[in-house]
């Protein structure tokens, strides 16, 4: 079993869990119809510094599946904010909050804030599994990428 469990094997896990939360979350956005908040769109960039963590499948040195790490690590902290921000247990930027005050305005001040007010919100649950909600899952899965990348600094 220890053999299965090298750098390379490691990394490569690592490396396709985080394209598989990418290519996931974009089919439930164009596939299943699922508009993202900006907050979904936040917790995807860090994915991609993870995967540029395979260069360490090339190259030596540690500093790769750090990198990996730290993005899989990020993703999982913003799915952790978007996972609060969800349930209540605190605000979202701005944003993410459809909830200002429209009156007093004129009628082009009122389209323009119709305009500028996100198409989804942070704070709504649009989908979940298993009592945890696409946030959630992501943190869950993310922090156990950011782990698979520790884990294949100190393997050969």
């Amino acid at each position: 079993m220890t053999g299965l469990l090298t750098r390379r094997n490691l990394m490569l896990l690592a490396g396709l869990g985080s394209a598989g939360l990418l290519l996931g979350a974009l089919a439930f956005e164009h596939l299943g119809g699922l508009a993202p908040c900006p907050l979904c769109i936040w917790q995807r960039w860090p994915h991609l510094v993870a995967l540029a963590g395979l260069a360490g499948l090339m190259l030596p040195g540690a500093i790769w599946p750090l990198l990996g790490a730290l993005g899989a690590g990020t993703s999982g902290g913003i799915a952790v904010y978007h996972s609060g921000v969800e349930q209540g247990w605190w605000s979202g930027p701005s944003a993410c909050a459809a909830g200002q005050d429209l009156s007093g305005l004129t009628a082009e001040e009122l389209l323009d804030a119709i305009l500028a007010a996100p198409v989804v919100r942070c704070d709504e649950i649009p989908w979940e599994m298993l009592g945890l909600s696409m946030a959630s899952w992501n943190a869950v899965a993310s922090f156990a990428l950011a782990g698979l990348w520790l884990a294949s600094m100190w393997r050969r």
